[in-house]
């Protein structure tokens, strides 16, 4: 749910705005009685297009409905004559625009409080980043859940096991999971069909994902997961490299900072409705105030979506978008019109000038909340295929290397402690020669897996190579980084792969630099402290002391 502090802070902006409708809708009164019928009122309905246009989205997101349709009926009309001086409309319509306009402060005096008063929490609330997360399984096979439970902690998970869904629901009364795992109930007995839509419901304090373990793979059964309100499906048995990578997306989701957008709206007080909507809702918004500033702006806020009014007194939303589009960092960056024109024809030029939506004032907060959502998430999306391995959702080559420089001059800059680790799986080769390729996959995917479980949330991981990995650990000492690979590298030993009676295990080795002991030269100091405990036996962590030759490692 919004805070109680924004709940008041749009409530007062709502009143703020009711209290200077009045005047604004007694200056647009004014505009109209200066009409004379003649083509000297060219610019008079230039301002009253433009005053009207702007009461139309206001006043319909402050609950006055009936004030913002007579306002669009009215804008159109000013605007079609102003279009069109050559046609002069006949005196009784002219007339009848006039007495119109002095009856809208009669439609602003009941506002529907019903409007906009919709629930805007968060999609998910944040998992915190802790040492373990609490993970519930419930599953009436001991003998699974107990070697499943086996393999979850060691990528992390505080294991808890259920032999029912009864006693799960029991635990729920003092304590919450922040992923479940739930065998699917049998179609009759302790669940039947009718209840298996509630069921979701039983749960509806942990709000966290829901991972279905089904005995078979038949439609049906991925059918009745998706009435419970299942994330995902898993047929026994269990691929379970796939199944924690799964857990592994939905926690790194959850984890994800929150969405950033940027609005660009002369109306002042709806650009603050705005950006307290998507605040409540959970999301980073910040306001446009002087359009000069635009391109500063989006560098220093980093928007993942910018909303902008299509007309503004100073420059244009196409104009602005223009300009967005002449910046090659900026020219993938989704823009959405906010506007109350209705006519398809301009709303499709104003697309073509470089924007990728048009959504029409008013809008409903929790509509506005849902596109911005789905927009952004699916410029996410988009982003992780183009920058992510596709095998082990970690950065590609070249951006953790980009990402390992940018965080090298940062840390250069401001002092701080910086390391980076450079992870290799020993004796890969014969990993894949005895067990074959999948196999191998399955080995560099549960290293990812285990990477992402144990490192802090502001560190940065990515796939170097085939089987090795790239760790930059901003504030992070020599020591704190040794500690912290140490940890996960004795956990990936207890990892058993293969299936039953071909059961094996794998180790790591890295190598750590830092900047203040390696300088520049962070990338070479510990790919040669890596060769140094390849060297050393394999299965350890090395630490580079000072600056190094460039050596490979022989893995």
């Amino acid at each position: 749910m919004p805070s109680a502090n924004l709940i008041e802070r749009l409530a007062s902006l709502r009143q703020d705005y009711l209290s200077r409708l009045p005047g604004e809708l007694a200056i647009v009164a004014d505009l109209a009685r200066r009409l004379t019928n003649s083509t000297e009122d060219h610019a008079t309905l230039k301002e009253l297009h433009f005053r009207l246009h702007s009461i139309v989205g206001s006043s319909g997101t402050f609950g006055l409905t009936a004030l913002s349709t007579e306002c669009r009926r009215l804008e159109q009309r000013a605007k079609a004559w102003q279009e069109d001086a050559a046609t002069r409309p006949a005196p009784g319509d002219y007339q009848a625009f006039i007495d119109a306009i002095a009856a809208l402060p009669g439609l602003s005096v009941a506002p529907d409080p019903a409007v906009n008063n919709t629930n805007l929490a968060p999609a998910d609330s944040p998992v915190p980043h802790t040492d373990s997360l609490p993970l519930w399984l419930v599953e009436p096979d001991t003998a699974l859940a107990h070697d499943l439970q086996r393999q979850l902690q060691s990528f992390g998970y505080d294991v808890r096991c259920f032999h029912s869904l009864k006693d799960a629901r029991a635990a729920a009364n003092t304590s919450l999971p922040e992923i479940l795992l739930l065998e699917l109930p049998p179609e009759s007995g302790e669940y039947p069909r009718e209840a298996e839509a509630r069921l979701r419901i039983g749960f509806s304090a942990i709000k966290c994902p829901i991972l279905i373990l089904a005995n078979s793979n038949d439609f049906d059964s991925r059918a009745r997961a998706v009435r419970i309100g299942a994330d995902d499906f898993f047929p026994k048995p269990l691929e379970v490299p796939r199944l924690i990578n799964r857990m592994a997306q939905l926690v790194a989701q959850r984890r994800s900072p929150k969405l950033r957008v940027l609005i660009v709206d002369d109306d002042t007080t709806l650009a603050d409705h705005y950006r307290l909507t998507l605040l409540a809702a959970g999301m980073e918004a910040d306001i446009l105030q002087q359009p000069r500033d635009l391109i500063a702006k989006l560098a220093a806020f980093n928007p993942e979506l910018v909303l902008m009014d299509l007309y503004m007194p100073e420059h244009s939303g196409p104009e602005l978008a223009g300009v967005i589009r002449q910046h090659e960092r900026w020219t993938s960056l989704p823009i959405i019109y906010l506007s109350a024109e209705t006519n398809l024809d301009l709303q499709i030029e104003a697309l073509r000038r470089g924007a990728d939506d048009f959504i029409t004032k008013p809008i409903a907060d929790a509509s506005l909340v849902a596109l911005v959502r789905a927009r952004i998430d699916r410029g996410r999306q988009i982003d992780t295929l183009i920058t992510r391995d596709s095998l082990t959702g970690l950065l590609r080559h070249a951006s953790i290397k980009e990402a390992a420089s940018i965080e090298m001059k940062r840390a250069a800059r401001s002092g701080r402690p910086l390391s980076v680790a450079i992870v290799d799986i020993d004796h890969f080769k014969k990993v894949n020669d005895t067990h074959g390729h999948a196999t191998g996959d399955v080995v560099i995917t549960a290293t990812a897996n285990l990477l992402r479980q144990r490192l802090r949330q502001s560190d940065i991981i990515g796939r170097y190579g085939g089987e090795e990995f790239l760790i930059v650990l901003p504030e992070c000492s020599n020591a704190d980084a040794e500690h912290l690979l140490n940890d996960v590298r004795q956990r990936f030993a207890t990892i058993q792969f293969g299936r039953s009676g071909d059961e094996f295990s794998c180790t790591l080795s890295a190598g750590v630099a830092s900047l203040d002991a390696c300088g520049q030269e962070l990338l070479s100091a510990a790919d040669a402290a890596l060769y140094q405990a390849k060297a050393g036996g394999r299965n350890k962590i090395c630490v580079a002391q000072k600056s190094a030759p460039d050596v490979g490692p022989d893995t």
